[in-house]
């Protein structure tokens, strides 16, 4: 409101004009003018409904306490995973055609009910009446030919995982270092992708250490677990879920196994586990042994994938040395053969080149094998192309359903092919990589068209006919992401 004198004053409320106005006369009582109440809050804290609102504000709350202090440590928020409005949105957050657990029951058929299963699913685990179940143990193929085990929850513990995972990653994003990427809200395949290359060329960076650790999921020690998760989480009901959860075992061929370490791939609370596992196994200790280096050091970490890069060749090899001993330390070991240093970085192919060896070596990080290379100005580069072996495995899974699905009408058999181009453009759309796209789009059409011409022994499946069929249903190769120095500026 603003008074006669033109300035603001918050103690003038809106006027109200007299009751009864005659002969320009005011014949009854005049507006009292009233201050505004002391004390009222201009914004509540909390909705007093149910919403989305209310999830945010609590996460909010949780979130500014744990940024307060790394000692903090939270005693009581076991409440905040029951709540009938979170598990309601973990369930609606849940993917609709996965896999059902041990049990069978699958997500249309738990949301038939879904209020009343909710709110005995909240009454159990207020309780303490929940239990874990195990997971059903399934293997997809790896390129190396063996096979990766994965757990498959059922669908209440995947309820109550997500909902933990919700409340707990408010704590634990405060905790995360900038160069961990892996399963965290926010944060993509692509976002690590475009630090590692930004990193290495904008950098002093000569050497790269490419760390794999040898089955990282199933190595995982559970009383060092525990003891992570106790730094910051003190409520005992989360701890004793999270047990659960690490102790409910696998069924394999109709078998109960119990593994003493390790946490099956595949369940929602799996992600958040590894991440405070090697927060406190490898982040912290290489965050405080990178800012005690003399050179330049890079590290880009996305779950068990990780990428550091050296300007000095000795700090490198002391990092190394000390990192097998760190790992060691917590139960991990890396891989001998898979993890290398390589010289790599702007210098490498000069330097490479005067010592009379050949072209600098190459590494592969989250789907694309890295290179050196230059721009058209003579600027060093990185070059990102799909990595070969995961092409061809894919190629080789796309053959085999396609036998499947021989005698299906070509229409449908095209749009199940599109579908697998546009999001193998999606994600391996990036600058420098269009041949290895054209190859790939270029492989499944000789794929279908050898497909059609095995429908029938009297084929009339030309290629010029090809042509035309494939044309409507298989799109051109198309970048999807920009340069990483538009999409991404990070410093490391």
């Amino acid at each position: 409101m603003v008074n006669e004198c033109r300035e603001s004053d918050n103690l003038i409320v809106s006027g109200k004009p007299a009751n009864k106005i005659r002969d320009n006369k005011r014949i009854a009582e005049q507006v009292e003018r009233r201050g505004l109440a002391k004390g009222n809050q201009v914004k509540q804290n909390r909705v007093r409904t149910q919403r989305r609102e209310a999830l945010q504000s609590e996460l909010d709350r949780i979130r500014q306490a744990a940024q307060r202090g790394k000692r903090v440590q939270f005693t009581a928020i076991w409440h905040h995973v029951y709540s009938i409005t979170r598990l309601k949105k973990a369930y609606l957050n849940l993917k609709r055609r996965a896999a059902p657990g041990i049990d069978g029951q699958s997500w249309e058929q738990y949301g038939r009910n879904l209020e009343s299963n909710l709110t005995e699913l909240s009454g159990r685990l207020k309780r303490g009446a929940y239990r874990a179940m195990p997971v059903k143990r399934a293997y997809i193929p790896k390129l190396d030919g063996r096979q990766r085990p994965i757990g498959v929850p059922v669908l209440e513990d995947k309820l109550v995982q997500r909902a933990t995972v919700d409340v707990l990653n408010a704590i634990y994003e405060v905790d995360f270092l900038g160069f961990s990427y892996g399963f965290r809200p926010g944060r993509s395949q692509h976002n690590a992708l475009d630090a590692v290359t930004v990193a290495l060329e904008s950098k002093k960076v000569n050497w790269v250490l490419d760390v794999d650790i040898r089955g990282f999921f199933d190595a995982i020690d559970h009383e060092w677990m525990m003891r992570f998760v106790e730094h910051r989480i003190r409520d005992k009901r989360v701890l004793r879920h999270i047990r659960k959860w690490l102790k409910a075992g696998v069924m394999e061929d109709g078998q109960r196994l119990e593994p003493e370490e390790g946490t099956p791939q595949g369940g929602s609370v799996s992600p958040l586990l590894s991440n405070i596992y090697l927060h406190y196994v490898f982040d912290v200790w290489a965050d405080k042994w990178r800012k005690e280096s003399n050179g330049d050091v890079i590290m880009v970490r996305f779950a068990d994938d990780i990428v550091v890069g050296f300007q000095y060749e000795h700090e490198a090899r002391e990092f190394l040395k000390e990192g097998k001993a760190r790992f060691r330390k917590f139960n991990l070991e890396l891989h001998a053969e898979k993890t290398r240093l390589l010289e790599f970085g702007r210098f490498a192919a000069q330097r490479r080149k005067e010592r009379g060896k050949g072209r600098p070596e190459t590494f592969n990080f989250l789907g694309f094998t890295h290179i050196c290379g230059t721009t058209r100005k003579g600027q060093f580069t990185v070059h990102r192309r799909t990595i070969a072996g995961k092409m061809r495995s894919k190629l080789k899974e796309i053959k085999q359903t396609l036998r499947r699905r021989m005698h299906w009408p070509v229409p449908k058999v095209g749009a199940w092919l599109k579908s697998v181009l546009v999001g193998h453009y999606r994600y391996y759309g990036v600058p420098n990589n269009w041949s290895m796209l054209s190859k790939f789009r270029w492989a499944i059409v000789k794929l279908w068209l050898k497909t059609l011409r095995q429908r029938s022994q009297k084929h009339r499946m030309t290629w010029k006919r090809m042509y035309r069929v494939s044309k409507p249903w298989l799109p051109n190769p198309c970048i999807y992401h920009d340069y990483p120095s538009r999409r991404l500026r990070v410093s490391t």
